[in-house]
């Protein structure tokens, strides 16, 4: 008998066929009644902290691996392992081709925008060539006329009087905004000297010295410009609005010689020029 130990009550109990009973929290000692939520505590922080591992491994590891090898993650903790793979923002800038050209979005389709802001203007203090007054009459002969009341055109060399070179360069505007470029500009205002140069070198195909309208600077030569061309039906269809037009002697079938690139200023030709309507 002295070498069995004695078995718990609670067990005997239920050996023999009496129910156990648990014993009230009132009757454990103050100690241990303490101790039971700081147990709970420190299993609530024990899980919390395991989370809290967990949820960096997922979200600060990716990360940190994506800011690395230039690969951007998406979402927050419940996508953060989605990755799209890509090239970095450095290298998708540096490779974009770089161009003289505006964006595609600002090109319109025919430059009609551009023609109302251009009309509606007309009667403002504007000019759409800068340090240019078209109101000036420049004094002189054809092909004698003062240069310093010319005006120069976009390309820097180009001169015109100074009405039609406002008309000019607000149809170019618009050409700009149809076809992102400026007009091809190949010869303006002439000298006496310089058309008697033309007339040696073209002969019948050049108008007579003193008869040009290139000397009234009133007429100019477009590089670029072929009868069946799409900018020569652009410039048939809109140059007229802005007071510009290829003669019809230098149209096909016409009385001159066929000239699609020569276009005149109309209303200067007809107050001041040489008029051959």
């Amino acid at each position: 008998m002295g070498s069995h130990r004695a078995e718990p009550a609670a067990r005997v109990r239920r050996s023999r066929g009496v129910p156990a009973t648990r014993t009230p929290v009132d009757a454990l000692p103050v100690e241990a009644t303490a101790a039971a939520p700081r147990r709970r505590s420190a299993t609530v922080l024990g899980r919390g902290g395991v989370l809290t591992a967990l949820v960096a491994v997922t979200v600060v590891v990716p990360v940190s691996q994506g800011m690395a090898d230039g690969q951007v993650v998406v979402g927050t903790a419940a996508s953060a392992s989605t990755r799209v793979d890509g090239p970095s923002t450095v290298s998708a800038l540096t490779a974009m081709p770089l161009s003289d050209l505006p964006p595609t979005a600002l090109v319109s389709a025919d430059g009609t925008p551009r023609v109302r802001e251009l009309v509606a203007s007309r009667g403002e203090e504007r000019s759409a060539l800068p340090g240019c007054d078209g109101s000036v009459r420049p004094s002189g002969e054809n092909g004698l006329l003062a240069t310093k009341d010319l005006c120069t055109l976009w390309d820097g060399r180009t001169q015109m009087r100074a009405d039609a070179a406002v008309a000019l360069a607000e149809l170019n505007e618009v050409h700009i905004a149809k076809f992102g470029t400026d007009l091809c500009l190949s010869s303006g205002y002439r000298t006496l000297a310089q058309q008697k140069a033309v007339k040696a070198e073209k002969g019948g195909l050049a108008a007579t010295p003193g008869k040009s309208n290139h000397g009234w600077g009133l007429a100019v030569d477009l590089c670029g410009l072929q009868n069946s061309s799409v900018k020569m039906a652009w410039m048939n269809e809109m140059a007229g609005t802005f007071g510009w037009e290829n003669p019809s002697w230098a149209r096909k079938g016409g009385s001159g010689p066929f000239e699609p690139w020569h276009w005149e200023y109309t209303k200067g030709v007809k107050s001041d020029g040489e008029y051959y309507g």
